[in-house]
Order: structure tokens, then C-alpha cells, then sequence
């Protein structure tokens, strides 16, 4: 039941992305890891951080982008990173080895979002640690740049074998896959069939508009070094959380 629960879910998402094209930020030119849309970071943050994940992805070719958003316009947080993740081509396209950090800060919404050759050394339990230990703690107390350093942290760790995750969310993994991806399935149908019940125009998504109006916060010019995202995929592991 999972198995077919997990293709039809594949299956609905590949329809459902050309609807949330609209809510995908265009890819950073010149290109960075690091990409806040909510003015929420000073630009001496943006650029530790930029330094940290350029210097991991020179020194392993695993690319770890962390992205601020306002709002996700009302589309589910983990296929919104999905579908952003495959249209920025994080990771490199013959490993897939990228991961995604992507925050709704008016949403209070975050999910880590891992490429297919990732999911091992980063499978679901941990990506769930390290957001409800690294990462919410200090998005609680509106500290935003120590959750994402942690967080950012606890992934190259987990990328290396050197986090191990909280035992308390092995207990309720398998529950959780099953009764997450049924919602998914559901919500995925319900935009497919809302979009087609709303007319050849485009109807109720016409009105969400794009992100084409956020500007990225700088980092101070170059990133020192970071040569571009590699083209690689991602299939829909990782985890989500809200603070």
C-alpha cells in the first residue's frame, strides 16, 4: 500500500509542478547558496553562511542551499522545495547530491528537502532531528540566523555520519510516512482538479502572482568562489516542520 501510495504521490506531483511554477523563485544570477527573500539576514550573515556551504561544496561537491521566502502562497512547504530544488538543479546532475533548506517566515513554515544521492547519509528521521533540535529553538526566540547556522551544521555533519538523530522520532516514523503521504496525495489532487475546475485561464492560481517582485539579499558581492548549481534532482525526501 505504501509503494502504490508513493508512486501515485510521484506520479501527481510531476502534473502539479507546472501549476506551482508560479511560486518558484528565479535561480540567483550570479548564482549563491544562500538566497533570502524576506530581508531577514544582514548581508555579513548571508555571507558566513555562503562561505560555510561554498567551502562544503568545494571540499565534497555537495551543494546545501538555504532559501528565506515570505510566504509559499499557499502550496505545500516539502513539494515547493521539491519542485525548487529541480528547477535550480541543486546538487550535481549525475549524483543528486544536493539539499535544500527552505523557510516561510510569515508561513512559520521550514522543510529540508534531500536529493536522491543524499537520502542515505540524510534520510527522513535525521532531516526531522535537526529541524526540531538545531533549527526551531532559535527560529522560537526569532533568532533566524543561529537556526540556520546549526542547521546548516547538523546537515554537513549528517553528510559525513558525524549527527546521529533523536531516538524519539523512530517510533513514529513508519505511522508518520503512511498518514503524510496520503494528505500529500490528497492535496496534490485537489490542486490538479481545483486548477481544472477554475477554467482554461488559469482561474484560482492566476491570482497568487509570482516571486518576481522579492529580491535576494546580498552578500556583499562574490560568494568567493562558488562556481553554479550542478543540475541535479531531487524525489521527495527529507522532512517539514512549523515554529
Amino acid at each position: 500500500m505504501k509503494k502504490i501510495l508513493l508512486i501515485l504521490s510521484l506520479f501527481f506531483s510531476f502534473i502539479a509542478a507546472a501549476q506551482i511554477e508560479d511560486a518558484i523563485p528565479k535561480k540567483p544570477n550570479p548564482p549563491k547558496l544562500v538566497n533570502d527573500y524576506t530581508g531577514t539576514l544582514t548581508p555579513q550573515q548571508i555571507q558566513a553562511l555562503e562561505t560555510k556551504l561554498v567551502q562544503f561544496d568545494d571540499s565534497t561537491s555537495n551543494q546545501v542551499s538555504v532559501i528565506m521566502i515570505p510566504t509559499t502562497k499557499g502550496y505545500d512547504i516539502s513539494n515547493l522545495a521539491v519542485q525548487i530544488g529541480r528547477k535550480w538543479g541543486i546538487g550535481n546532475k549525475d549524483i543528486n547530491n544536493g539539499v535544500l533548506l527552505l523557510v516561510a517566515k510569515d508561513d512559520r513554515k521550514l522543510t529540508i528537502q534531500v536529493g536522491y544521492g543524499l537520502e542515505g547519509a540524510l534520510p527522513d528521521i535525521t532531516a526531522k532531528s535537526i529541524i526540531e533540535n538545531e533549527i526551531k529553538p532559535s527560529f522560537k526566540t526569532e533568532n533566524y540566523y543561529r537556526g540556520l547556522d546549526k542547521g546548516t551544521d547538523a546537515i554537513i555533519q549528517a553528510t559525513k555520519g558525524e549527527y546521529t538523530a533523536s531516538k524519539s522520532y523512530g517510533s513514529k516514523k513508519k505511522k508518520a510516512i503512511s498518514i503524510s503521504t496520503i494528505i500529500f496525495v490528497i492535496f496534490l489532487m485537489l490542486i490538479i482538479f481545483g486548477g481544472a475546475a477554475g477554467g482554461g485561464g488559469g482561474g484560482f492560481y492566476a491570482s497568487r502572482g509570482g516571486f518576481g517582485g522579492w529580491s535576494s539579499g546580498g552578500g556583499g558581492g562574490s560568494s568567493g568562489g562558488f562556481g553554479g548549481f550542478g543540475g541535479g534532482s531531487f524525489g521527495g525526501g527529507g522532512a517539514s516542520g512549523s515554529w
